[in-house]
């Protein structure tokens, strides 16, 4: 069924951009690009497949050009941060392990995440209070999704469980943001999103669990 879901959000895809292309409808042929590798690289990271990290690059350059032009500023520069973060990302995973082997799945600590709970307000609080000066179309939820995004993705390069938490927060709070910005094709992208986080959530908690135990078993007895 999940595999359905996303072979029909792809070819979706590809029928929206042969549209945008002839100009069948009034939806940039950018932002449907953008929805295409956004579908691509979340369906590789639940699959916790390397490769969603330069299809995600991909889509951070897609979606810097999508923000300009709805003057949504602070979704624009995250896409520089994911960008740095992309990098960060694909190289932890392919030597963040011990012995700089491929990286498994973690869960982060309770001081980390309420860290990460205070980091969240102080931001969102700073950035809302910026974005209202330089006239950002909706300060609060532009800024609180950004700074929700650069934690979620901070702690997805550490390939921590978490990092599908912070995610479906975002997705659900940006599915009303773009509506608001009559960004529809991008609204439909992180309705998709929400549903492929909750799906990650699932399957890299069932990996854990049984990566745990496989650890179990291979520790050595205590005297």
């Amino acid at each position: 069924m999940r595999n359905t879901a996303y072979a029909l959000s792809t070819l979706g895809g590809l029928v929206l951009a042969y549209a945008s292309w002839r100009q069948f409808i009034p939806i940039s042929l950018t932002e449907t690009l953008g929805f295409l590798s956004g579908v691509v690289c979340v369906y590789l990271v639940v699959k916790e497949n390397i490769w969603n990290w330069p299809v995600g690059l991909a889509n951070n350059v897609l979606y810097v050009i999508v923000f300009w032009r709805a003057r949504l500023f602070a979704d624009m520069s995250l896409q520089v941060v994911y960008f740095a973060l992309g990098l960060l990302g694909w190289y932890r995973w392919l030597f963040g392990g011990g012995g700089r082997d491929s990286l498994g799945i973690a869960r982060v600590s309770k001081p980390s995440l309420v860290c990460m709970g205070i980091f969240v307000a102080v931001a969102t609080t700073a950035l809302t209070l910026y974005l209202r000066k330089v006239h950002d179309a909706a300060p609060f939820l532009d800024a609180c999704t950004a700074v929700l995004s650069v934690a979620a993705q901070y702690l997805l390069t550490k390939k921590f469980l978490e990092n599908w938490l912070f995610w479906i927060i975002t997705d659900a709070l940006s599915i009303g943001l773009y509506l608001y910005k009559d960004l529809a094709l991008t609204a439909v992208l992180y309705s998709v999103f929400l549903v492929m986080c909750i799906t990650g959530l699932t399957k890299w908690h069932r990996t854990f669990l049984r990566q745990s135990a496989d650890d179990s078993v291979a520790a050595p007895a205590l005297p």
